[in-house]
């Protein structure tokens, strides 16, 4: 393992020389994995402003580690899962991330919601050797061999929203307001999304951009320009406002007057989980771009939401049978679903054996099958448009024509860039 300290190693002897005395004789990086279990990392957080979304990313990566483990777990070993909370703090998530990999050598972990998080932690996979799922939609321009991205890339989620809100069945929208949190994923998602805008005829004066910083509570003056920037018509917002912010923001829309059928509100880190915490009777008809919804009509989603009430119920965790799922969740699920796979097939937890192992991997996931992709460590997904109902679930509005292939650099911003760890080394130049 790259990246091994002195104080690692002379804590890894220590062990050894325990282990021997009581008859062990293994070093600690295969003790973790000799006992009958398998440790696995998750890295979430479970306190601080993104916990309104983090939480259920935990909760449902454990239902998956019980249910893999009531069928025998992963090569005859039960996963043991190593829990840690970076409490919302961008730097603690690469500590958290060096104390999984170094200390508990965990073979895999779960994790990350903003993309400063993910931004914190990739050093310290890249570095030493380590293993990411990365459950949510994100900006793209990344190309990493220690990630696998299961959300959306921005040709699978903010460039279909737009299209969706530009088309006739959209409302033929033609001003757009791009609000967002000021960090990474809102400011590269709305230079791509002001890329598209442009590109197709949008003229620069009808567009608006404006941030907040994470944990924002007062939108007055915001909803306030957004409403004289909807007066004359026409005009959608594009939200890319993270964690418990959007509480009040959506709360002040309402209290001003806006309403869906004047200026809808098209979110891309709102989901059924958001929504729990909302009144939703006053957000009807403003919409959300994902890849999966609750409401998605499949045999393998109503047992997906079922046992997800039971383990909530059973565990005894808030909201009990209530609780419901979304994109990120379903995405964090399948994640753990397609490290075991790859597992197997690679007979193997070696991360560089997985990792060629994932390539390719199909599993049917609660929102129909999905794919991982051959060469670029994203996944086939579908695109679906939603419209908030009253009681917080969505209605779906459109829907793509089967996968969409993940484009990790958008052909808006960097047309000359692709992303290949089979044939090329990650991120490469496309010949013209």
């Amino acid at each position: 393992m790259q990246g091994f300290s002195r104080r690692d190693f002379l804590r890894g002897t220590a062990a050894v020389g325990f282990g021997a005395a009581a008859g062990i004789g293994f070093p600690s990086v295969l003790r973790a994995q000799s006992a009958g279990t398998v440790k696995v990392g998750v890295l979430h957080s479970l306190s601080g402003t993104m916990a309104i979304s983090e939480v259920s990313l935990r909760d449902v990566c454990m239902m998956a580690f019980e249910e893999i483990n009531a069928t025998g777990g992963v090569l005859g070993k039960k996963i043991e899962s190593v829990v840690v909370d970076p409490a919302s703090n961008w730097d603690l998530f690469a500590e958290k991330a060096k104390q999984l990999l170094l200390q508990d050598k965990v073979a895999v972990t779960f994790g990350c919601w903003t993309s400063v998080s993910r931004k914190s932690v990739l050093p310290v996979f890249e570095n030493n050797d380590g293993l990411l799922f990365y459950p949510v939609q994100y900006e793209g321009e990344e190309c990493s061999k220690a990630v696998f991205y299961t959300g959306a890339t921005p040709n699978q989620q903010l460039i279909p929203a737009a299209e969706y809100l530009m088309s006739k069945e959209g409302g033929g929208y033609k001003k757009f307001y791009l609000l967002g949190t000021d960090y990474v994923f809102p400011r590269t998602a709305n230079k791509i999304l002001r890329a598209f805008l442009l590109a197709k005829g949008v003229p620069a004066d009808n567009i608006a951009e404006e941030y907040t910083p994470f944990n924002h509570q007062d939108y007055q003056t915001i909803v306030g320009k957004i409403k004289r920037f909807a007066s004359g018509g026409g005009a959608t917002v594009l939200s890319t406002i993270n964690g418990d912010s959007n509480v009040p923001f959506y709360k002040e829309f309402t209290n001003q007057g806006l309403r869906s059928e004047t200026a809808p509100i098209m979110a891309f880190s709102v989901a059924e989980d958001e929504l729990r915490g909302m009144d939703t009777s006053a957000l009807v008809g403003h919409l959300a771009a994902w890849n999966y919804y609750q409401s998605v009509n499949t045999p393998q989603n109503k047992k997906f939401i079922q046992a997800f009430k039971n383990y909530c119920e059973k565990n005894k965790l808030p909201g009990g049978s209530k609780r419901v799922t979304d994109d990120p969740m379903e995405a964090a699920y399948f994640g753990v679903y397609i490290w075991k796979q790859a597992v197997e097939k690679a007979k193997s937890f070696d991360v560089a054996a997985v990792r060629k192992a994932v390539y390719g991997q199909k599993f049917l996931a609660p929102g129909g099958e999905i794919k991982m992709d051959e060469v670029n460590h994203h996944t086939y997904k579908p695109v679906l448009i939603g419209e908030i109902l009253k009681d917080g679930q969505f209605k779906v509005v459109s829907r793509s024509k089967g996968l969409v292939r993940a484009e990790p650099w958008s052909k808006y911003t960097s047309p000359d860039k692709g992303c290949d760890w089979v044939n090329q080394k990650g991120t490469y130049q496309k010949k013209a």
